[in-house]
């Protein structure tokens, strides 16, 4: 087949979209748009390689509208009149218009009427940011919808529903994937399912059958064809692991440039989510209180870095890797936390005092719920001392303060002043 396998294994109807369900999942909004056959033009932003292309052709296919496909870029305002032309002869056309950032005026000026009369219904692609690179004359004439990259979940089933697909797929090759090979491929394209398709292809087409004619894709072919080093190659994934602790101890040690090595090494394996994830664990459960703003700030680099992807991501991911690494420690917050949690997975809690339970009903009163309670903000300082723990533990402590920042010698003052 002289196709590539990502162009063969785009779907033909919303039905069988891999992802995006924000938008093309039942009752969302493309999805409506289609089955009411009231589609609109649009733009879909995001990164490569996630559905932008797909949408647009499963669009088509639901609709059995007639399909084009242009690069605002390369192709010219004589390709556009040419659309133009058939949809005038006959009634709608959908145009993918790929870069649509990239539309210069004459092409922009060309276009505009006939999204207004609707005979094209453009959807453009763009990895810009819309309101930021698209004229808002094309903007304002446009839905606007953000893409996500995929999961490894979601890639992994359209790689799988490729490796079957005997009449568009590799369904025709004995082909036999590794495990570790299907999951690297499924993780180290950051959720780029052509990158996927293209590097699987690739390894189906050059590796030679063995003695049962059977092509065994192993781990090492797919690295190769991905021209990128799974993190480990230990077949249980214990040093995989270990990078993983290593980032995280190395900043809860304050080591920079140990924390900045192994950020390295997740990244150029692809681990986009487990750094993410793994930062703001640390953030909060190393760091902690003692720089609460440094945590914020983390949490703000992490969606900064699913926004952007890689290689951006890398930036802000760092910018947080560095200040974590180089702030006052404290874990106060987390021994506080499992000490109560550990209390109550072993029976001890108790009945909440009646002065604290609810009394926003008729009979309360009665019961004796809520009538002693001291409303804080009727005393000086808005402060009054009164029993919060049930009877069983009411002189129990959890948290104890680390004064080893400002943040948290603040705490401790306050602590000290409500625990007399």
């Amino acid at each position: 087949m002289s196709q590539p396998l990502a162009y063969r294994m785009r779907p033909t109807s919303i039905d069988t979209l891999v992802g995006q369900e924000h938008l093309v999942g039942e009752g969302k909004i493309i999805w409506r748009m289609v089955e009411a056959k009231r589609l609109s033009s649009m733009i879909l932003y995001g990164p490569p390689g996630i559905g932008k292309t797909s949408i647009a052709s499963a669009i088509a296919g639901s609709t059995k509208y007639a399909f084009r496909m242009l690069n605002a870029a390369t192709d010219t305002k004589k390709d556009l009149q040419i659309v133009a032309e058939e949809a005038k002869m006959s009634g709608t056309v959908i145009l993918l218009l790929d870069e649509v950032h990239r539309l210069d005026k004459p092409k922009q000026d060309f276009l505009l009427p006939h999204l207004e009369n609707g005979r094209i219904i453009m959807i453009g692609a763009t990895t810009e940011n819309p309101y930021i690179s698209i004229h808002p004359a094309i903007r304002s004439r446009s839905q606007i919808f953000e893409l996500y990259p995929l999961t490894e979940s979601q890639i992994q089933s359209a790689l799988l529903r490729a490796i079957d697909d005997t009449e568009k797929g590799l369904g025709h090759l004995k082909l036999k994937v590794e495990e570790q090979a299907l999951k690297h491929l499924s993780r180290g394209t950051n959720g780029d399912l052509r990158s996927a398709l293209n590097a699987l292809e690739l390894a189906a087409e050059s590796t030679k059958p063995i003695a049962d004619k059977m092509i065994h894709i192993t781990l090492p072919v797919i690295e190769e064809c991905l021209q990128r080093k799974v993190l480990t190659h230990d077949k249980d994934g214990d040093a995989h692991y270990d990078v993983i602790s290593a980032f995280q101890k190395s900043i809860r040690g304050s080591d920079v440039h140990g924390a900045l090595h192994y950020l390295a090494r997740l990244l150029e394996a692809g681990e986009l989510q487990i750094v993410c994830r793994r930062l703001m664990v640390t953030a909060y459960e190393d760091i902690g209180l003692a720089n609460p703003a440094g945590s914020a700030r983390a949490v703000t680099a992490v969606q900064a870095a699913e926004k952007l992807g890689l290689p951006e991501a890398r930036i802000p991911l760092a910018n947080a890797v560095i200040e974590l690494s180089l702030s006052q420690k404290s874990n106060s917050a987390i021994i506080a936390v499992d000490k109560a949690l550990s209390d109550v997975r072993n029976g001890k809690s108790g009945q909440v005092p009646n002065h604290l339970k609810d009394s926003h009903y008729k009979g309360a009163k009665d019961l004796d719920r809520g009538v002693s309670y001291k409303y804080p903000h009727n005393f000086p300082g808005s402060w009054v001392s009164q029993q919060y723990l049930p009877d069983t533990l009411k002189s129990e402590t959890y948290y104890l303060p680390n004064p080893s920042s400002k943040f948290e010698e603040a705490l401790a003052k306050q602590y000290e002043k409500f625990n007399l």
